[in-house]
């Protein structure tokens, strides 16, 4: 019964994209509908509530619970299930959007989706009654939102169904749904009308769906950890923290102007100052750079400090969230992504910077010691540079060129150059060099983290060197944040801090090859 097609014109079954004429037509002759039905005194807008005692997956649970249990009383004998599945109905109320019908004389079968899934409706019309039928099924429009009351069964076919006793429309569709037949295909479509691609193409409501699993689950390890999450401000004087350009605004009330946050930072350390001692925060912050797959302006970050550990004590924590958000999410440490197995389950592999330049350049930094040495190792190896890089800048551009791409499993990488640490603790012995690392998959940078710097006087410096790079046109460097440094001042104990791009999470979790698809409306450029 379920594989009858739907009556529909020709010209609809046809119709993959629809023109603007077309879909002109298609709202005229609804809105025609709607008319219709307010002189009747059934406006589905007039209705502020309904009554849902059950999902469509619960209909389905509950009947299956039922005939499991029915079939254990009546045995071999189909007559007496028959019987008793006739006497033990399972009665529910449920909603959602018609997405497709198929008519059949004076009875239709509708499929209807709701967040959990999709159920059959059988409607008659001298059980629903012919006023009803007539409006909300023989004229009803895919796409329409309604309500059914009726009990569960199992067609002849074996598909479990609701037998509708009463109909309902609670919002009329009036413009029709894009390639009915096919899904929503169109990347840019997708992206600007999230609600059409999250109707048509249920596989995009799973990875939201999923994406906050993600995050809870996240709270969750944190919140057992004894962390305690926290809200910083997004409005800024000085946006500091991380290396990116911020976007700018004006604050009318104080006549000032200030920029949106990039980074989560600089605040949560004033708090492990404040004796919080462990802190996180997820949130949106801005950076006023380029789209592509793997970046949008805002996004989503998760930062979190640890007083009294270090980046070890990091590494220890990013492991196990990493494996338990897995386990919790997919229910496995093995996830796919692309044509990749990411092994989460075994122990994630370290290297340090130096280390995994050799490997993968055949270049050693350790026996470069000078920014000469280092921009004549980056002009023999095609390595571009600008001249206000120093030593471990070009380090950095080494390891962008030659590594990156190579480190597909979970890979530590550690122990980075001072030049670009502005905010990290130096390695004991080895000054040139901070206790730093950044967590690899598929090649993509998962997170960053530090022994955050704690001394005043070290990090003064460190700003007067950012600001001299600022200076020298680097846009992305830190400028001096005097009350951060009065914080410091003030005393703050051995620290360990990190933050994870929950969006890169997400993408890497659900198998999305971008990020706008893990992103429910994503920045798109005005079609103006």
């Amino acid at each position: 019964m379920s594989d009858v097609k739907e009556n529909t014109s020709p010209a609809e079954e046809e119709a993959a994209e629809l023109s603007a004429e077309e879909v002109n037509e298609y709202k005229r002759i609804r809105m025609e509908k709607l008319d219709a039905l307010k002189a009747e005194g059934a406006d589905p807008f007039e209705i502020t509530k309904y009554d849902v005692t059950a999902s469509c997956e619960d209909a389905k649970a509950q009947y299956e619970k039922l005939e499991a249990e029915l079939k254990a009383k009546a045995g071999d004998d189909e007559e007496a299930l028959k019987a008793l599945l006739e006497e033990n109905k399972v009665t529910v109320s449920i909603a959602g959007r018609v997405m497709s019908k198929r008519m059949m004389g004076k009875a239709g079968f509708l499929d209807l989706r709701d967040k959990s899934g999709k159920i059959q409706l059988y409607v008659r019309l001298n059980e629903v009654g012919k006023d009803d039928f007539d409006r909300y099924i023989k004229k009803g429009d895919i796409g329409d939102i309604v309500g059914v009351t009726g009990f569960v069964f199992r067609t002849k076919m074996g598909e479990i169904s609701v037998h509708a006793q009463s109909v309902k429309l609670l919002s009329k569709n009036l413009l029709p749904l894009p390639e009915k037949w096919h899904g929503l295909k169109d990347q840019d479509t997708r992206y600007r009308q999230r609600y059409t691609d999250l109707i048509c193409n249920p596989e995009v409501k799973d990875t939201f769906i999923k994406r906050s699993k993600i995050i809870s689950t996240i709270r969750r390890f944190l919140d057992a950890r004894g962390f305690m999450e926290v809200e910083t401000p997004m409005l800024v004087s000085n946006a500091g923290g991380a290396a990116a350009r911020p976007f700018e605004t004006h604050y009318n009330a104080l006549d000032e102007d200030v920029k949106l946050r990039i980074s989560l930072e600089l605040y949560l350390k004033r708090l492990i100052v404040g004796g919080l001692e462990r802190v996180y925060e997820i949130g949106r912050v801005f950076r006023n750079e380029g789209v592509d797959a793997r970046h949008n302006p805002e996004f989503t970050l998760m930062e979190l400090y640890q007083a009294y550990t270090d980046y070890h004590g990091m590494m220890e924590l990013t492991e196990s969230m990493f494996r338990h958000i897995a386990r919790e999410v997919c229910g496995t440490t093995t996830i796919p992504y692309g044509d990749l197995m990411i092994d989460l389950g075994k122990p994630f592999e370290k290297m340090t910077m130096i280390e995994a330049v050799k490997k993968y350049s055949g270049v050693d930094f350790s026996e470069v010691k000078t920014v000469e040495e280092a921009r004549a190792l980056a002009k023999e190896h095609h390595v571009e540079f600008e001249e206000r890089h120093k030593r471990g800048d070009i380090l950095n551009l080494f390891f962008e060129e030659f590594v990156e791409e190579h480190l597909l499993q979970p890979t530590f990488i550690m122990d980075h150059p001072i030049e670009i640490s502005p905010l990290t603790k130096k390695k004991p012995g080895n000054p040139d060099y901070v206790e730093r690392f950044e967590l690899f998959i598929n090649g993509w940078e998962m997170c960053n983290a530090y022994s955050e710097l704690n001394d005043p006087i070290d990090q003064r410096e460190r700003f007067k060197a950012q600001e001299e790079a600022l200076s020298q046109g680097d846009e992305e460097a830190n400028r001096t944040d005097e009350d951060f440094l009065r914080a410091l001042e003030i005393g703050m104990p051995p620290t360990g801090g990190i933050g994870y791009g929950i969006d890169r999470l997400v993408m890497l979790m659900t198998n999305s090859p971008a990020i706008r698809d893990v992103l429910l409306f994503p920045t798109m450029k005005s079609l103006d």
